[in-house]
């Protein structure tokens, strides 16, 4: 049995493990995931792999909600710690350091005059670079 301190910190790892899957950067967290449950040999490093894998899908199809995929992932990081205590670390770093929020910048461009404009619309006569002389 894991002490309180243990379970938060495999709940804490499991939120930022979603958090990365609802904002679409699974490929940022695979690695991470991967150096994990790597002590527990290949088989469930690929078991830990697929899930994430199956969970990507699952949340972007709503087949699952974040507090599901959540607790399943809690399970998995405590059954991972309850078996190999050395991967403790790694679990705190994924525990202690949220993904960092998506911006997007949106602007808004207008072009006047003649010439070619790329990515909007063209106004005005488009001219060639170069004209041949009679």
């Amino acid at each position: 049995m894991l002490d309180e301190a243990a379970i938060a910190i495999t709940t804490g790892a499991a939120s930022n493990v979603i958090a990365y899957l609802a904002q679409g950067r699974t490929d940022a967290i695979r690695n991470r995931v991967s150096a994990i449950f790597r002590r527990g040999g290949t088989d469930q490093e690929d078991e830990a792999l697929a899930a994430l894998a199956n969970d990507t899908a699952a949340l972007s199809q709503r087949r699952i909600n974040q507090a599901e995929a959540t607790a399943r992932w809690a399970g998995l990081f405590t059954a991972a710690l309850a078996a190999h205590p050395s991967a403790r670390p790694d679990i705190e770093a994924l525990a202690s350091t949220p993904p960092p929020v998506k911006t997007v910048s949106i602007g808004s461009q207008h072009n006047h005059g003649s010439g070619t404009f790329v990515g909007g619309d063209n106004h005005g006569s488009i001219q060639s670079g170069s004209q041949s002389q009679p």
